[in-house]
């Protein structure tokens, strides 16, 4: 199939081969040396510098269809569309000598919302993550698809920051008026489906539908929950359940009908993968058509080490959702009537599991709260708290306000259940305290979503102020209540005292966008 790349400037390549199937794509990254396959059928990559996303290289051209709209400062980088355009026409130069993979796809499993995305690669492994993670058009939809949105991707250019006003030889550009997202200087995969979730958090809003950096599953009675989480809090993991069906992992759209995914895969994290625990997303990383980055794999035998984390913590899996077995294929369901919020909180303040008001849900989903722990990072030697707005900051482009003026008018008018669940330490901090097993999470997660907590007896955290449960079937009563879980109450008040300085502290940048209600929500002592 020809396609037409005349918008994009790249009418000049000379070889240049679209919507190829995996089993194509996969023999043209072999063929390229681009990686190898694991004794399983993976292909299994090596992202080089890069094996995560890289924020400070981010920018939003800033011009009059941006100027008052995005909210611009640290994280939404403004760069002009003159420096925009004068990169772009060197990494065209660029382009027009390489082979060139075009991927087609739909980003939203909405007909009536989805978003028509062309990624024109050098690479065939990124075209291969363009087909597992975005959705795959029908024949018939490719016979006249014109791109509403390109991905321009040049890992093996550089940029130079003398020359093109960038922070490094990475940039990742999103040009709203010229409807293009430029990527070059950097490897890892994962910037090509970020940056196609930002332009739908962008563009969404003004039609009134939420997008979400969150997980989504639905149970026997079409029951829809959502699970929101930054990277690490087990948002893959726990929407992943056997006795549910997942509608998607990490990125949504909430509109009048109900949740639709934005995404046709996944994207997991696969550092210590337990077959046990994590059975589905375990099962996938021995499977032909996933793309295994930065995982250590045996240089003769083939075999995989998901422990070994010599490149980084950050190893991925990216497949299409159709390899886990329980997955619910048409990516739609009805209005959730539960909202998890998942946070790693490594200071072992927070309860496993709490019961929040819809103000309390606010303010929790404003701020956004996980912790990195000690090792994670070079110079975290102790816990460090991470507050990212919407609990996907680097994805929105608008002020945070607007995302939770959406949510907490739907969670009002759908009246949603909303749950505060700690997957990181109980009985002492990172170091001292234990990790919450994921059986406990589990569990209680699931006595949540079933109804069974609906005649427990709640208590108020004495500093968050969010309900209790005072037993739940199967979780130790003594880890319920946080303080109780602790050998030393004193150290624990001094601890929770700490996280409830930095909540406040985080949240003052809001403050004159929220209502009284939402502001009353907040924690003290």
């Amino acid at each position: 199939m020809v396609v037409d790349l005349r918008h994009a400037g790249l009418n000049e390549a000379e070889n240049v081969l679209s919507n190829l199937s995996a089993s194509s794509l996969t023999e043209h990254a072999i063929k390229r040396e681009e990686g190898c396959l694991s004794s399983k059928g993976a292909l299994v990559i090596r992202t080089g510098k890069y094996t995560g996303r890289s924020p400070n290289d981010k920018f939003i051209v800033q011009d009059e269809t941006t100027e008052k709209s995005v909210w611009w400062g640290k994280i939404n980088k403004p760069i002009s569309p003159d420096v925009c355009h004068r990169l772009r026409q060197r990494m065209l130069d660029y382009l027009k000598t390489c082979d060139l993979f075009v991927q087609d796809s739909f980003a939203g499993a909405s007909p009536k919302h989805r978003l028509r995305v062309r990624v024109i690669t050098e690479r065939a492994w990124h075209a291969l993550f363009a087909k597992n993670m975005f959705i795959d058009p029908a024949k018939a939809d490719l016979a006249d698809f014109v791109p509403e949105f390109t991905v321009i991707h040049a890992p093996g250019f550089k940029a130079d920051p003398a020359r093109d006003g960038t922070n490094s030889e990475a940039a990742i550009i999103v040009d709203f008026s010229q409807k293009q997202v430029l990527i070059c200087g950097t490897e890892y995969a994962g910037e090509i489906k970020k940056s196609i979730f930002s332009v739908l958090n962008y563009l969404l809003p003004a039609k009134n539908i939420l997008g979400m950096h969150c997980s989504a599953n639905i149970g026997c009675d079409n029951d829809v929950s959502i699970f929101f989480g930054l990277s690490g809090t087990g948002k893959t993991t726990l929407s992943a359940d056997p006795l549910r069906q997942l509608i998607g992992d990490d990125e949504h759209g909430w509109n009048d009908e109900g949740v639709f995914n934005f995404e046709g895969g996944c994207y997991a994290k696969v550092i210590r993968l337990s077959p046990k625990d994590e059975p589905e997303i375990f099962k996938t990383t021995q499977t032909f058509g996933t793309i295994l980055e930065n995982v250590v794999v045996h240089p003769e035998t083939r075999e995989l080490d998901l422990q070994d984390d010599r490149y980084t913590e950050n190893s991925r899996a990216s497949y299409p959702i159709s390899e886990i077995s329980n997955a619910y294929m048409p990516g739609l369901g009805d209005h959730p009537k539960h909202i998890v919020m998942l946070t790693c909180d490594a200071f072992g303040v927070l309860p496993p599991l709490a019961k929040l008001t819809p103000e309390q849900a606010m303010y929790h989903f404003i701020s956004g709260y996980t912790a990195k722990v000690a090792g994670t990072e070079r110079g975290i030697t102790e816990p460090a708290a991470v507050f990212s707005a919407c609990f996907g900051a680097p994805f929105m482009p608008r002020h945070p306000h607007i995302y939770a003026k959406i949510l907490g008018e739907k969670i009002a008018h759908h009246q949603v259940d909303c749950w505060l669940v700690n997957t990181g330490w109980t009985g002492g901090p990172y170091g001292v305290g234990n990790r919450m097993k994921i059986s406990w999470t589990r569990t209680l997660i699931s006595a949540a979503l079933s109804g069974a907590l609906k005649n427990t007896k709640f208590v108020d955290h004495p500093y968050f102020k969010v309900g209790m449960p005072t037993e739940v079937a199967g979780v130790p009563s003594d880890i319920l209540d946080p303080r109780r879980a602790w050998p030393d109450v004193q150290a624990y008040d001094e601890q929770a005292k700490r996280l409830v300085q930095l909540f406040q502290a985080n949240f003052k940048e809001y403050e004159q966008d929220v209502s009284a209600d939402i502001l009353s929500a907040q924690p003290g002592f």
